[in-house]
């Protein structure tokens, strides 16, 4: 299948989704809360993009869904509380995800090579699952990482769904930390591609951003959630104990499965990655260590 066909198959695919959330939210019985209502229509579009996966064989038909999310449901949070509309704390928390999530998926985009290939961290989830790789597929591959977003979202909720103070100094570092982390994945992101297009066989990446991080995309991911987080303080400051839950979620899952399976891959696949890890710090950037000779 040509990648234009495959991406016009993950499209239809989200439609679909999309379209299934909208009908929940419409048409479907409303709870006291809306963001158990978000919650509910994220998870029944998971279930169409999982029926997708099965059909086609392949989870990646999920990769795309972790960007395109989180602004359909900012946008009906934000839409259905008719409270926040003329906040300007929720223009810059709906300016910021939209930000993050137009650079994520475009990456997405760009590096998509159709649907011969799929993610090499899904076979692996599958395989380890033995007899149980459909629930493995559905829960480990799909529904856990809608849950981390929504978890993650839950800050940009208590921004739009409820009024808050007027804008305050913590707001600035929210948008600075944002904006700031967007763009620190879209310079790794080009400097990785750079160097897979250009790179001799064995070759490990050592240059710009990832001179001073192993996983400088994935800091900058980091950064955005914890961005969201920000916002949701300045808006409810005696929330601060809670509203942290999605950004540790992240931080979570990136250094206890995400970070650790690249790695492990990175090694086995380049013995000379090995000197990187020594000399060059996981996640938070900072220049690389010396190392010592014998």
């Amino acid at each position: 299948m040509s990648r234009g066909a495959s991406l016009a198959r993950v499209g239809l695919a989200y439609l679909a989704a999309f379209g299934v959330a909208t009908a929940w939210l419409v048409a479907g019985p409303d709870s006291r809360w809306l963001w158990l209502d978000g919650l509910v229509a994220d998870v029944l579009a998971t279930l169409v993009v999982f029926g997708a996966s099965r059909v086609h064989r392949n989870s990646s038909f999920y990769d795309a869904y972790w960007s395109v999310l989180p602004p359909y449901l900012a946008l009906y949070w934000w839409l259905a509380a008719d409270v926040a509309l003329g906040d300007p704390r929720a223009w810059l928390v709906l300016g910021v995800i939209v930000l993050w999530a137009v650079r994520l998926t475009a990456n997405w985009v760009r590096s998509f090579p159709g649907l011969h290939h799929e993610d090499w961290r899904y076979p692996l989830v599958r395989q380890r699952a033995g007899r149980f790789e459909l629930l493995a597929d559905l829960v480990g591959i799909h529904l856990v990482p809608t849950l981390q977003v929504f978890l993650g979202l839950v800050p940009a909720y208590v921004v739009l769904t409820r009024p808050g103070p007027g804008l305050r100094w913590l707001d600035a570092v929210a948008l600075a930390a944002g904006v700031g982390a967007v763009l620190l994945a879209l310079v790794a992101d080009a400097q990785m591609r750079r160097f897979v297009r250009d790179r001799a066989p064995g070759e490990v990446m050592v240059r710009g951003l990832w001179a001073w991080s192993r996983h400088p995309n994935y800091f900058g991911e980091i950064g955005f959630w914890w961005s969201l987080t920000l916002f949701g303080i300045a808006a409810s400051p005696t929330d601060w104990w809670w509203l942290p839950v999605g950004g540790v979620a992240m931080v979570a899952m990136f250094l206890g499965a995400s970070i650790p399976m690249m790695e492990r891959r990175s090694l086995e696949r380049r013995p000379s990655y090995q000197e990187v890890v020594d000399r060059v710090p996981v996640l938070v950037p900072r220049p690389p260590r010396k190392v010592r000779s014998a």
